[in-house]
């Protein structure tokens, strides 16, 4: 892991759903080495909303088809509920998704390209600037 420390994702909890085990292993590799804390990899969507629901964290990457016709739509669902940002990963590209939260949200394709799952979760999970005081 390369540890950036000016890097604005550093420290970010970001929660993982993937069902691939490999996939999620890869993903949270890459997510760490942009500086990131990974809460899961959780492998399907009850288990994620548990995760959204029992942790504190600050935005999350959902595969979007979890297998067996499963998708990360109720992951997604309390995640907008909490005003939580997210990143949808699927290996489909820029085909419509089944669901509309899953389909507006900031996409990553699979398989990943560490430096488009930078600049995609830079942009989708990057904290605000504090004003200066003076």
């Amino acid at each position: 892991m390369t540890y950036r420390k000016s890097l604005p994702l550093s420290g970010l909890r970001i929660l993982v759903v993937e069902d691939e085990y490999m996939v999620a292993q890869l993903l949270t590799l890459m997510l760490e080495d942009l500086g990131c804390v990974v809460i899961g990899p959780f492998p399907d969507a009850d288990s994620g909303v548990a995760g959204v629901r029992n942790n504190i964290i600050d935005g999350a990457v959902l595969d979007a088809n979890l297998g067996g016709g499963m998708t990360s739509a109720p992951v997604a669902a309390a995640l907008q509920a909490a005003s939580l940002p997210f990143v949808v990963a699927t290996g489909y590209g820029s085909l419509t998704l089944s669901d509309e939260a899953l389909d507006r949200a900031p996409r990553v394709t699979k398989p990943f390209i560490e430096a488009k799952l930078e600049a995609t979760a830079m942009a989708a999970f990057r904290r605000p600037i504090p004003a200066a005081e003076g």
